[in-house]
């Protein structure tokens, strides 16, 4: 029998807590700050019940080029805690944030310095949407893997073609370098930082806390093909992807697919990949992996069924689909990332007999 899983203190209950830093600077992306920050903040009320209430498990703490008020691009102003120059303590995880700021910060010579020098003396660097383009200029990304915001991957990967630039991932880690996609996804990187802290349970726990829907793999598209659907600007191809994404089971073939619009499997293909951006056979198979994950992630229907109603006709099918997009099968990725059906308390994972009032999480 497996190990349970359940939020897991350190060896030592008094052990220092993860300092995390966030560098900001002028016009930079709030949520990608205020985001993963509520992340951290909610993994320390949930672990605050298996340590000392004096040795929180993460420290918190904003950098900028100078200490003080530094305004938002949508106009907020944040007070960084220290400068560049006065961040000597020692840094768990480093997190550079994105936003419209991205590309003067990104040619700020002091600030790409500071990273530079910093980088080997941390634990794990980080970049929440554009903030890549900081850590890319800095050289930190060179020969990695990344992503970023999905209308700025093409950029960078342009920019700074050392880099292998990943333009559907959620986020991705290379080695002890990670980068996120947009806004959001850095939510999403925050709670996998946690679940290598603390546990699986933890991080989850977090994320029902902050009402996330689900804590999406590194691995998942960026955008999912029901928004996809709604780029065509041809009106017939945009009621084809419609009709797609409700008929997943029928038969999708080019041939089928061209019959629907009257148009030769030719030129139909064509047209449909000037519109969509993709193939009709790639968009056909992400709205499929779509459906399926989304079963997979919320009910307890045998793989082989999700298969023949997501349209791939056997589970061998789907595996293989889900291996060529998402480096995980099916049973895995409903291991890790099913929807948990209890009502409350940590009950994605067991809880040590003893801890349970412990380990019940704070609301807000």
């Amino acid at each position: 029998m497996a190990r349970p899983r359940h939020c897991r203190p350190p060896p030592d209950q008094q052990a220092p807590a993860h300092r995390v830093a966030f560098v900001i600077f002028p016009a930079f992306q709030v949520l990608d700050l205020t985001g993963p920050l509520a992340v951290f903040h909610n993994a320390i009320r949930v672990m605050e019940r298996l340590r000392a209430p004096d040795h929180p498990a993460y420290r918190t703490e904003v950098i900028a080029r100078s200490a003080g008020r530094v305004d938002s691009q949508q106009g907020l102003g944040v007070f960084a805690d220290r400068s560049l120059a006065e961040a000597t303590q020692p840094i768990d995880t480093l997190i550079v944030v994105g936003g419209n700021g991205t590309q003067t910060a990104a040619q700020d010579g002091a600030l790409t310095g500071w990273l530079r020098a910093t980088a080997p003396r941390v634990r794990r660097l980080c970049s929440v949407c554009t903030g890549a383009f900081v850590l890319a200029e800095a050289g930190i990304l060179d020969g990695r893997r990344a992503t970023t915001h999905w209308a700025s991957c093409a950029r960078l990967a342009e920019r700074y073609p050392a880099i292998a630039v990943e333009p559907d991932a959620i986020y991705v880690r290379d080695g002890n370098v990670y980068s996120s996609a947009g806004v959001t996804a850095g939510m999403d990187l925050a709670l996998a930082l946690v679940e290598e802290d603390f546990g699986h349970a933890c991080a989850m726990t977090a994320a029902r806390w902050l009402v996330m829907f689900a804590r999406r793999p590194g691995g998942q598209s960026q955008f999912s093909t029901h928004l996809a659907a709604q780029s065509a600007e041809h009106e017939p191809v945009r009621v084809l992807q419609e009709w797609i994404l409700e008929h997943l089971a029928a038969d999708l073939s080019i041939a089928a697919l061209a019959a629907r619009t009257a148009m030769s499997p030719r030129n139909f293909a064509r047209v449909f990949t000037r519109e969509a951006g993709v193939t009709p056979g790639d968009f056909v198979e992400a709205a499929r992996i779509d459906a399926a994950r989304r079963r997979l992630e919320e009910t307890g229907t045998p793989v082989e069924r999700v298969a023949h109603a997501c349209g791939f006709g056997t589970a061998e099918h789907m595996r293989r689909a889900f291996q060529r997009r998402l480096h995980v099968s099916p049973q895995d990725y409903r291991a890790r990332f099913s929807r948990p059906r209890e009502a409350s308390g940590l009950s994605f994972g067991t809880v040590p007999r003893g801890r349970e009032r412990d380990a019940a999480p704070v609301p807000d």
